[in-house]
């Protein structure tokens, strides 16, 4: 069968001399995987479309296995991001954060959006490390295993000074602080910043400035806190965190 879809592509692999398997994060099919014959071939006319990042629109045809690219045309290749090391770094992120979280066809609208929402505010010049925490937070509710950000996990204050239990899931107030000998001491502009990054739509994004302590903290939070409940590993994790020491 024949298909024809929106997507972009978030993973590439080698395969065989001349080929390269793409995963495609689609609108109208969640993530597939697609075989590219003689896409690593020097005048392959598929070699600009099975870039990484790449957006655009691939037509395969498919039975049960994995499906075969016949033609695509590329839409943007988010040519800013590629030619910058610390926006290539976050982008790959964002592409491997996704498809760990997601599986094959799984339908979820929203995903396609977001993903590619955050590569054009990367791309633009927007800072990424304030994307990727977006980006997080969606991928959390996505999965899941989001925390309570907007009161007290335990008492449901609104109002007040919190900390941040890993183990409790959320906010501590002063009150219920005692639960947990073990939980993160934040700031009020912090605790701010992930209430809104909560319920912030990624689309409405406007000029976001975090000074460098503050995104440290937020950082701290979101990896002790994925590491806790995501249950996944990102190697391009560990990249992200090489830059941030050289920064």
């Amino acid at each position: 069968m024949l298909y024809k879809v929106e997507g972009i592509v978030i993973k590439t692999v080698p395969y065989g001399e001349s080929n390269t398997i793409i995963t495609l994060y689609t609108k109208e099919l969640g993530k597939i995987g697609v075989m590219a014959r003689g896409a690593k071939k020097p005048k392959s006319r598929f070699t600009s479309i099975t870039q990484l990042f790449t957006y655009g629109i691939f037509v395969f045809q498919r039975g049960r296995g994995l499906g075969t690219l016949q033609q695509g045309e590329a839409l943007s290749s988010f040519r800013h991001i590629r030619e910058d090391l610390v926006k290539t770094a976050y982008a790959a992120y964002l592409a491997e954060l996704l498809d760990r979280f997601t599986s094959e066809e799984e339908m979820k609208p929203d995903l396609y959006g977001w993903l590619k929402q955050a590569l054009e505010y990367i791309n633009h010049g927007t800072d990424p490390e304030v994307i990727t925490f977006l980006f997080e937070m969606k991928m959390m509710k996505t999965a899941g295993i989001v925390p309570e950000l907007s009161r007290c996990v335990s008492c449901h204050a609104a109002e007040g000074n919190f900390s941040f239990s890993i183990r409790e899931g959320g906010f501590l107030c002063e009150r219920c602080a005692y639960k947990d000998p073990y939980r993160l001491n934040i700031s009020k502009g912090a605790a701010r910043l992930l209430n809104m990054f909560y319920h912030l739509d990624l689309a409405r994004l406007g000029n976001v400035s975090l000074k460098k302590e503050t995104k440290r903290e937020l950082r701290m939070l979101f990896d002790a806190y994925m590491e806790e409940y995501s249950g996944v590993f990102i190697k391009s994790k560990k990249f992200l965190k090489q830059l941030d020491d050289i920064t």
